[in-house]
């Protein structure tokens, strides 16, 4: 989505994307870019928000300088009205920086685990200080298993495009499942389909919003 989103806002000239990324990994207006006049944008929210952190990247790709992700976390703890929920791939990168980062309560650390190939990641999740721990299974390629004991919140969603692999019930169910034998949130954001809302939501008959229980401390 970001890939496509990116190639979007290039074509309508908005200025944070118009660096092109390497066309064989990336694409039009998609290049990794630093915009540090943004870190002081939540010190002036008059009201508390829930801030999706580099909803377009990763904050823990490579590329991203360690000065830099430091910087983001000082200003996440520098403002705890509002609540950050950070989700990345780079589980190995999240782990190795975690001891010396500033962590807060308002700060949710998330992994993505598309498949089971990269559960790994949620062990490495674990050994992070955050206070709130999630989990991402979306796009949902295939059956997982997953050891969510200490995670606070499992979010799950099926893949949305022109070529998306339809998720199993199954699997959203053994998932949900999970969930309620280790007591953590289960939201089920969709089916997917060629829009991300061609296929509803509905489980079992209902919607699946759970969120997690927090204590900013």
């Amino acid at each position: 989505y970001a890939l496509t989103l990116a190639k979007r806002l290039k074509a309508m000239g908005q200025p944070k994307y118009q660096i092109d990324g390497d066309p064989r990994t990336s694409g039009p207006g998609f290049a990794l870019t630093l915009h540090p006049d943004t870190l002081r944008d939540p010190f002036r929210w008059s009201a508390p928000r829930l801030v999706f952190v580099n909803s377009m990247s990763d904050l823990f790709h490579p590329e991203v300088p360690i000065e830099f992700i430091h910087d983001v976390f000082d200003v996440m703890v520098a403002t705890p009205q509002h609540t950050y929920q950070i989700l990345t791939k780079r589980s190995e990168r999240l782990v190795g920086m975690a001891p010396g980062l500033n962590w807060a309560g308002n700060i949710w650390m998330g992994v993505s685990v598309e498949s089971q190939r990269y559960s790994f990641r949620v062990r490495h999740l674990c050994e992070t200080p955050a206070k709130t721990k999630f989990v991402s299974a979306e796009p949902l390629l295939c059956p997982l298993s997953l050891e969510l004991g200490g995670i606070d919140w499992l979010i799950v969603g099926g893949e949305s495009g022109v070529n998306c692999r339809p998720a199993s019930p199954e699997w959203v169910r053994n998932l949900r499942d999970t969930c309620v034998g280790t007591r953590t949130a289960f939201f089920f954001k969709q089916w997917g389909g060629r829009t991300p809302k061609s296929g509803g939501r509905i489980l079992d008959g209902r919607t699946w919003d759970e969120m997690p229980t927090v204590e900013l401390v």
